[in-house]
């Protein structure tokens, strides 16, 4: 008898939770889609090529040297004295210390940008969710990746990528 009443509680309770749920107004977006199709996105990565063209141009330069004098020494290497080969791999070490300690400086200060710009606009993006869920009266916003399923016209992505494209 216990079982029956402890069954009849638990689903007088779950149906009351789904009846609340279904007072609930919730929408979805997609993110990543957002972030794809914004044009905010596409000039920040431009803007950021422009921003570090110099210093990739560095790292290219080097990769150059280094491929160069790798082949000089397999090619002609047979011709060398041993003091040559030497001078020839501390020139290459060098070369290559200098490679990935530029390399590591380039990758940090790109990502520090990258992720500085990102926030901007993650920040429009947020904003943007933020009025359409207050002008539409949305109780809920949840991400599509975190929902297993979703009618199409709860998706408000579309919505958000005209709205943040205007602030462009």
């Amino acid at each position: 008898m216990k079982t029956v009443a402890c069954t009849a509680v638990a689903s007088s309770l779950l149906l009351a939770s789904s009846v609340m749920a279904a007072d609930q107004k919730i929408a979805v977006v997609n993110f990543q889609e957002i972030m794809s199709k914004i044009p905010q996105t596409a000039t920040v990565m431009q803007s950021l090529e422009v921003e570090f063209k110099d210093d990739k141009a560095v790292l290219a330069q080097l990769e150059k040297d280094i491929k160069y004098y790798q082949e000089k020494k397999q090619r002609d290497g047979s011709l060398m004295s041993a003091k040559e080969i030497e001078e020839l791999d501390a020139q290459i070490a060098t070369l290559y210390q200098d490679y990935q300690v530029k390399g590591k400086a380039f990758q940090k200060a790109t990502g520090l940008r990258k992720n500085e710009e990102t926030n901007k606009i993650v920040a429009l993006v947020r904003q943007a969710i933020d009025n359409i869920a207050a002008k539409e009266k949305y109780d809920f916003v949840l991400e599509q990746q975190s929902v297993v399923f979703a009618k199409p016209d709860a998706t408000i992505t579309d919505k958000v990528v005209e709205q943040v494209t205007k602030l462009n």
